[in-house]
């Protein structure tokens, strides 16, 4: 074999070494993430939240997702109509991300109500939003409706919806109270 080539080969050989670890360290690290409805809506909630200036794991956020998954916060139009926006995983780390790494956000599951059959898990999640991790009063609250499946290998999100709590529409006790 002439040298350019087995240099060609070795670098071949090194790549693809390369990218098998990096595919195992993927599944080995972030499997046991999804492993249970409970650590997949752990980490949901993990992976978004962080102090100002603290680095999320994006990678870990797209992995808990389905190829056609969807973000959908409902908002208002001008005319005061509730209006979904649809966002893939990868627009809403582009959208937000750098936001909530420069201010800081951390959300957290305050109660949850779940519904299953067969493969399929309905969770309507009910939330609180914080800056920091030192505060101790939410700046916002609300529900994310996230759908699941489970493949019998671990546990997908197919879609999240969310909606702030308002004046107009204030979080029933229902969904502040657990299962």
């Amino acid at each position: 074999m002439k040298t350019p080539y087995l240099k060609a080969f070795i670098a071949f050989l090194l790549f693809t070494f390369s990218v098998t670890l990096q595919a195992q360290d993927y599944d080995g690290n972030y499997r046991k993430k999804v492993k249970t409805l409970d650590s997949t809506i752990e980490t949901l909630y993990g992976v978004i939240s962080g102090d100002a200036g603290e680095r999320r794991d994006w990678k870990l956020f797209k992995y808990l997702f389905t190829d056609n998954a969807l973000l959908v916060p409902i908002g208002k139009d001008s005319n005061g109509r509730a209006v979904p926006r649809f966002m893939t995983p990868e627009d809403y780390v582009e959208r937000s991300g750098p936001f909530l790494v420069k201010n800081g956000f951390f959300e957290k599951e305050v109660a949850r109500r779940t519904e299953s059959y067969g493969a399929l898990t309905h969770v309507f999640s009910t939330y609180e939003s914080f800056r920091s991790s030192k505060e101790t009063e939410p700046f916002a609250r609300g529900i994310n409706s996230i759908q699941l499946i489970n493949d019998g290998q671990r546990w997908w999100i197919v879609n999240i919806t969310w909606q702030g709590e308002t004046e107009e529409f204030p979080l029933p006790d229902k969904y502040l109270e657990g299962e």
